[in-house]
């Protein structure tokens, strides 16, 4: 086998799974941070109730209640998109794009509480999702997550 040879099966066989580990590692480093940064910021309102209710139930008196809106736009990785790619053609679950899911959600509920710091309890929380970019042709499957609630926060409570 020649020089030539060889660069040429790299360039058609080599580079396209060297390129596919690199995104798999370098989408993998940025979820695992990702997911650590959202696990210290949920610690920080550990005490903080986030519920679906339509009504209070609580009769103390409120100092003031305000719209909580907390949204990211959230992408996958390139090695996801991949993935993907075989999953359509064999039918099954979308697993790689739950994780994109989770963290949109989470990352979205904890920035609908950062909007409202001295809040204590947000109340009628929603979450909406839609679509921005499904994957077709060159670009790469991109949602918005959308959380919102009326932020309470009560007379006299510290």
């Amino acid at each position: 086998m020649s020089t030539l040879d060889a660069v040429v099966a790299f360039a058609y066989v080599g580079l396209p799974v060297l390129v596919l580990a690199v995104g798999y590692v370098a989408g993998k480093i940025a979820e695992r941070n990702h997911y650590k940064s959202i696990h210290r910021r949920e610690h920080g309102f550990l005490s903080t109730p986030t519920v679906t209710w339509k009504t209070l139930t609580d009769k103390r008196p409120i100092r003031c209640c305000e719209l909580a809106i907390g949204s990211v736009v959230i992408s996958v990785d390139h090695y996801k998109r991949f993935l993907m790619a075989f999953r359509r053609i064999f039918g099954g679950e979308s697993f790689a794009y739950a994780t994109v899911l989770d963290r949109g959600r989470r990352e979205a509920i904890l920035r609908m509480k950062e909007s409202a710091p001295g809040a204590h309890l947000f109340l009628n929380t929603r979450l909406e999702t839609s679509t921005i970019s499904n994957g077709q042709g060159k670009t790469v499957g991109t949602a918005e997550v959308v959380a919102y609630s009326t932020a309470i926060t009560f007379s006299g409570a510290e």
